[in-house]
C-alpha cells in the first residue's frame, strides 16, 4: 500500500510539472490569448498530443524543423507516457517489463500523432477563418476517438472491441476537466492561471490512474473480434464533411441576414440606398430586390447598363482586393443613380469585403454599416504561398491541401486554404486581427453576432464598436422578426447594442480548443504593419506603436 500511495504521489507530481511550467512561461510573455492551452500538456491521450501537434503546427517556419520538432514530440510523449502508465498501474495486475511498454508507447506516440494530425490541422484552419463550425470539425472526431485510443498504451489488442462505459465515462470527464481548466487559466489574472494549471496537472494524474486502471481491470466484453478502433477512425474522418451541410440547414434562405431587406420594402424612415454583401459561397441569379433603393452585390461586378452581375457561389472565392474595387464602382453608381447617401449590409465574407472597403477607399456617401457574423479576430495563424518553402507555417499549408483535396474528392467542402479570399486573410491578418471591429470616423456601425462566434477566437475584448448579440449559428437568424425590427431601427438613425450574459462565458469555454495565434511581429510576412496585437493585449482598437 505504501509503495502504491507513492506512485500516485510521483505520478501527480509528474503531471503537474508540465502544464506549471507552460503556465508560468506564457504568463511571462503576457501571451494571454495561449493560456488556456497550458493544462493540456499532461492530458491523458489523445489530448495532449492534440496540444502539441497544434503548437508546431503554428509554430516551425521550414520543413526541417518540422520534422525535426515532430520526431522530438513524438519521442518525448512516448517517454513521458512509459512513466505516467508505469506509475498508474495497479499492484494487483502484473505489470510487464519496461522495455515493452517503453517500446508500444513511443510507437503510439507516433500512431496518436497521425490520428490526430488531421484535427490539429482543421483546427489550425479555424484560427484562419474563424468559424466556429471548422472549429467543431476539429473537435469532435477527437473527441469520438479518444476512448479508443486511451485504453492503448496498456493492453495489447487496443484496436478490437468496444471500450467499456467506465473508460468512456473518464474520457469525458477529462474533456470536461480541460475545457474547465482552460476557461480558468483565461479567466484569473495574470499568475492565478499558474496554480490553475498545476491543479489541472495533478487531476490530470488522477485521470491518468483512473483509465490506467480501468483499462486494465474492466477490459471491453463487446465486440471484441471487431476491429472498432479502425472504424471509429474512418467514421471521424467523416465528421467535417456532414458538419458543413448540417450547419447549412440550420438557417433557410429566408433566415439569412440578406433577406431582412430583399424580401420587401425599406421603410420610409430610412434615408440610405442600400447595398447587400452576401457571403461566402453565396450566389445570386440577378433577381431584383422589392425596393429599387436596395441592390445586392455582385462578386462579379456591374453590366454596362449598371445592373448587378448574377454570380456563382465560385465567385466569392475572388480576393478581398478585388471585391473591394467591385464594391468601390457598386457604390459610386447606386450613389449616381438615387443621389442618397449610401448603407452596407455584409455578411461574413460581406462584412470582411465592406469592413475593408472602408479602411481603404470609402466614398464620402457611405455612412453606414451592419455586420452580421463578421470573420471577428480571423488570420491567427499563417503559412506561406504553395511554391514558397520557408515561412510560418510551411508543412501546414502544405499538409492543409492534402487534407482539403481528399475532403473534395469524397464531396466535403470545395473551398481550399490557397483560395484568393482565405489568401487575404492570412496575408493582411494584421488588419483582421485588430481593426475589423474598430469604428470609422463619420460611419455609423453595427454587428450583428450569433451566439456561435464565442467560440471562434481566444477570449478577449474584441469589439469596438456596438454589438447585438443573439442566438444563433453564423450566418443565420434563429429570431428574424427581432434582427429585422433592429436593423431597420439603426437604419433609421437610432443607436442599438444588445450583449448576451452567456456570451462571455462561451468564450472562455472555447479558450482550451483553440489553436495558440502567431504574433503579429514574429511574421516577417507581416512586417508592413504595426498594429498591437490582441494576442498580448486582449484587446482591440489599441492604439497602432
Amino acid at each position: 500500500m505504501l509503495v502504491a500511495d507513492r506512485r500516485l504521489v510521483g505520478l501527480l507530481l509528474l503531471t503537474a510539472v508540465s502544464p506549471t511550467v507552460e503556465a508560468v512561461v506564457l504568463v511571462s510573455l503576457g501571451f494571454i490569448a495561449a493560456r488556456g492551452l497550458a493544462p493540456q500538456a499532461a492530458a491523458v491521450w489523445p489530448y495532449d498530443t492534440y496540444h502539441d501537434l497544434r503548437w508546431l503546427y503554428v509554430y516551425h517556419d521550414s520543413w526541417p524543423s518540422f520534422v525535426f520538432w515532430l520526431s522530438l514530440l513524438v519521442v518525448a510523449r512516448g517517454l513521458f507516457h512509459t512513466l505516467l502508465v508505469m506509475l498508474a498501474w495497479p499492484a494487483e495486475v502484473p505489470r510487464p517489463p519496461a522495455r515493452w511498454l517503453l517500446k508500444r508507447n513511443v510507437g503510439l506516440a507516433a500512431l496518436v500523432a497521425v490520428f490526430v494530425a488531421p484535427w490539429a490541422l482543421i483546427s489550425v484552419a479555424a484560427s484562419v477563418v474563424a468559424l466556429s463550425w471548422v472549429l467543431l470539425a476539429s473537435l469532435v472526431p477527437l473527441f469520438l476517438l479518444a476512448p479508443f485510443l486511451q485504453r492503448a498504451a496498456v493492453v495489447g489488442p487496443w484496436w478490437r472491441g468496444l471500450p467499456s462505459i467506465s473508460l468512456v465515462g473518464w474520457s469525458m470527464l477529462n474533456f470536461v476537466v480541460l475545457t474547465v481548466a482552460g476557461a480558468l487559466c483565461w479567466s484569473l489574472p495574470g499568475w492565478w492561471s499558474v496554480p490553475v494549471a498545476a491543479v489541472a496537472g495533478v487531476v490530470n494524474g488522477l485521470l491518468w490512474n483512473r483509465t490506467v486502471r480501468t483499462a486494465l481491470i474492466n477490459p471491453t466484453t463487446r465486440w471484441v473480434r471487431v476491429p472498432a478502433t479502425p472504424v471509429a477512425a474512418v467514421l471521424a474522418l467523416a465528421v467535417p464533411l456532414l458538419i458543413p451541410p448540417m450547419v447549412d440547414a440550420v438557417p433557410d434562405k429566408s433566415l439569412r441576414a440578406e433577406a431582412v431587406v430583399l424580401d420587401h420594402p425599406l421603410p420610409p424612415d430610412v434615408p440610405q440606398a442600400v447595398i447587400v454583401l452576401a457571403g461566402y459561397g453565396s450566389s445570386y441569379g440577378g433577381e431584383q430586390p422589392l425596393d429599387n433603393r436596395v441592390e445586392r452585390f455582385s462578386y462579379r461586378g456591374l453590366s454596362r447598363d449598371g445592373t448587378p452581375l448574377p454570380y456563382r457561389p465560385h465567385d466569392t472565392t475572388i480576393s478581398v482586393a478585388d471585391s473591394v474595387g467591385l464594391l468601390d464602382a457598386q457604390v459610386r453608381r447606386l450613389h449616381q443613380r438615387t443621389g442618397r447617401p449610401i448603407a452596407l449590409i455584409g455578411e461574413s465574407e460581406g462584412a470582411i469585403v465592406a469592413r475593408t472597403y472602408l479602411q481603404q477607399r470609402a466614398h464620402p456617401a457611405v455612412d453606414t454599416l451592419a455586420m452580421f457574423s463578421p470573420l471577428i479576430n480571423a488570420g491567427r495563424a499563417y503559412y506561406p504561398p504553395p511554391r514558397e518553402n520557408h515561412g510560418w507555417g510551411v508543412a501546414t499549408g502544405s499538409q492543409l491541401r492534402i487534407v482539403f483535396g481528399v475532403m473534395r474528392l469524397f464531396g466535403g467542402p470545395h473551398a481550399g486554404p490557397d483560395e484568393p479570399f482565405i489568401r487575404s486573410l492570412v496575408d493582411d491578418a494584421p488588419f483582421y486581427r485588430n481593426q475589423l471591429m474598430c469604428p470609422v470616423p463619420g460611419i455609423r456601425m453595427v454587428a450583428f453576432i450569433p451566439t456561435t462566434t464565442a467560440a471562434e477566437a481566444p477570449p478577449g475584448d474584441y469589439s469596438g464598436i456596438p454589438v447585438f448579440q443573439m442566438p444563433g449559428v453564423h450566418g443565420g437568424l434563429l429570431n428574424r422578426s427581432l434582427v429585422e425590427d433592429r436593423l431597420l431601427t439603426f437604419l433609421s438613425g437610432e443607436p442599438i447594442q444588445q450583449e448576451r450574459e452567456e456570451y462571455p462565458l462561451l468564450q472562455r469555454l472555447g479558450a482550451a480548443w483553440q489553436a495558440p495565434p502567431l504574433p503579429i511581429a514574429a511574421n516577417p510576412a507581416w512586417s508592413a504593419f504595426r498594429q498591437p496585437d490582441p494576442a498580448f493585449t486582449g484587446k482591440v482598437c489599441q492604439p497602432t506603436d
